[in-house]
């Protein structure tokens, strides 16, 4: 695995924990989904994404801002995001939500000063992949220096379409077996874990090099 320079996040079951409820009344609202609502937050935003790539209707920030209202960040956010940042690696918020929501997300939780970047459905422009390619495109980052961390199985499809390093944030043991069939580099289970992952593939790779 190649040195990690940058990271890419996505907030939702990354930084922090979010609702299912307002991403599945969007999808019934908005989309006029039938199918049993998901528990999950992620999952449920990821299932609103595809609905809203196939139909091209996103007039969905109003329960977007609920969510984030709703939304409680893990506690190990700030110490590993201040760590990763004293280490050097960029970090980049990369998200489908939006610019209203990421705003209101950072501002609730004091994370701003965290981002080199942050990458919208707006400023991208566009859902899923684009804000992830935005990302990489604006600041000619490498992709096989990037590092990008998810909780689904969308999103692990996502990091293999662009070519970056993908790492499995692993908030469900049953769900992050199953997830493990799509090939991520690595796994966590807490936030804590990530400037070690990222210090033990540096040193893989210094080793490598002798």
């Amino acid at each position: 695995m190649q040195i990690i320079e940058a990271i890419l996040l996505e907030p939702i079951g990354c930084l922090a924990e979010f609702p299912a409820q307002p991403f599945n009344e969007i999808a019934a609202q908005c989309f006029g989904r039938k199918n049993k609502p998901s528990k999950s937050g992620s999952r449920s935003y990821w299932h609103l994404l595809n609905l809203m790539e196939s139909s091209g209707n996103q007039s969905v920030e109003a329960l977007e801002l609920q969510a984030v209202e709703q939304a409680v960040p893990y506690e190990d956010v700030i110490p590993a995001l201040t760590e990763l940042k004293a280490m050097g690696i960029q970090l980049f918020l990369t998200s489908s939500l939006s610019t209203a929501a990421i705003t209101r997300f950072l501002a609730k939780n004091g994370l701003e000063k965290f981002f080199s970047a942050i990458w919208t459905r707006e400023n991208a422009p566009g859902i899923k992949v684009a804000p992830l390619q935005s990302a990489l495109t604006a600041v000619s980052l490498n992709p096989q220096h990037v590092m990008y961390l998810t909780d689904t199985a969308e999103g692990l499809k996502v990091a293999n379409s662009l070519g970056v390093t993908s790492v499995l944030m692993m908030n469900d043991p049953d769900e992050a077996r199953r997830l493990t069939t799509h090939n991520p580099a690595g796994g966590i289970v807490s936030l804590h874990e990530l400037p070690d992952f990222i210090r033990l593939v540096a040193a893989e790779n210094a080793m490598i090099r002798k």
